[in-house]
């Protein structure tokens, strides 16, 4: 079973910028569906970005243009790099894996975007 570790969250200011990391155990992690989720206060979970084992890759609306996801299957890691960001970003991003049956998530780093 693969096991998925956030870190990079942080308070940072508007405008500003984050990169979020996620990294697999094992090594499998690499043909795995990857995706950020985030949840801000007092709001359902919503999808962020998504990347196949291939790189393909989808965004939210909302942060088109700002955020990219990429993978490194050499490092068993999938980031998330977070520019121009703003308060309403603010939440706990999650990181997600699928493969067949298997649905794993992490433990969720904070972003908190704030003056």
């Amino acid at each position: 079973q693969v096991q998925l570790v956030e870190s990079g969250g942080g308070l940072v200011q508007p405008g500003g910028s984050l990169r979020l990391s996620c990294a697999g155990s094992g090594t499998i992690f690499s043909i795995y569906v990857v995706a950020w989720y985030r949840q801000a206060p007092g709001k359902q979970r919503e999808s962020v970005a998504v990347i196949s084992s291939g790189g393909r890759t989808d965004y939210a609306d909302s942060v088109k243009g700002r955020f990219t996801i990429s993978r490194d299957n050499t490092k068993n890691t999938v980031y998330l790099q977070m520019n121009s960001l703003k308060p309403e970003d603010t939440a706990v991003y999650y990181c997600n894996g699928v493969l067949g049956g298997s649905n794993v998530w992490g433990q969720g780093t904070r972003v908190t975007v704030s003056s």
